[in-house]
């Protein structure tokens, strides 16, 4: 546990965190498909333009964990996080197509401290992910629980 990462007080209403990028790579998003969600849109490129999707779309699964892996890169591994209690929503508002770049942020919204386990606090983030053009793909909204500073005696 270094002082040098983000702690609860770090992470006050307004802060926000950068996503991104995220290059999409078809041959991922088969891989994924393959093991959790064998749907044919996210297997075969001709399936996927001729669903509604447009072309070899992941899965929304994949998304979240792409996702997840940005929110893990930006801030995450720095923070002194606990994990997390659930997920508040989660929308996929757009096909992610291979060759897709992602992007996006992270916005505290609150924050407070947790009367249950003295020294930790609940962050409540949304998250907003887009593609290249703009286009929001992604909305989400959790909260993580996070250690607070150890107080220094002087």
């Amino acid at each position: 546990m270094s002082a040098e990462k983000l702690s609860f007080e770090d992470f006050r209403p307004g802060c926000r965190f950068a996503l991104g990028p995220k290059l999409v790579i078809a041959e991922e998003i088969i891989e994924f498909a393959r093991e959790f969600d064998p749907q044919p849109m996210h297997l075969d490129e001709a399936a996927g333009r001729a669903s509604i999707l447009g072309g070899l779309a992941a899965s929304g699964w994949h998304t979240s964990s792409m996702f997840m892996r940005m929110m893990a890169d930006s801030y995450l591994l720095n923070a002194l996080a606990e994990g997390a209690p659930g997920i508040d929503l989660m929308e996929w508002r757009k096909p992610v197509l291979a060759g897709d770049t992602l992007s996006g942020h992270s916005t505290v919204l609150e924050s407070r401290p947790m009367r249950s386990r003295p020294g930790m606090g609940i962050v409540k983030f949304r998250h907003e992910v887009e593609n290249q053009r703009g286009q929001l793909v992604l909305v989400s909204e959790n909260s993580v629980m996070l250690r607070m500073r150890p107080e220094t005696s002087a």
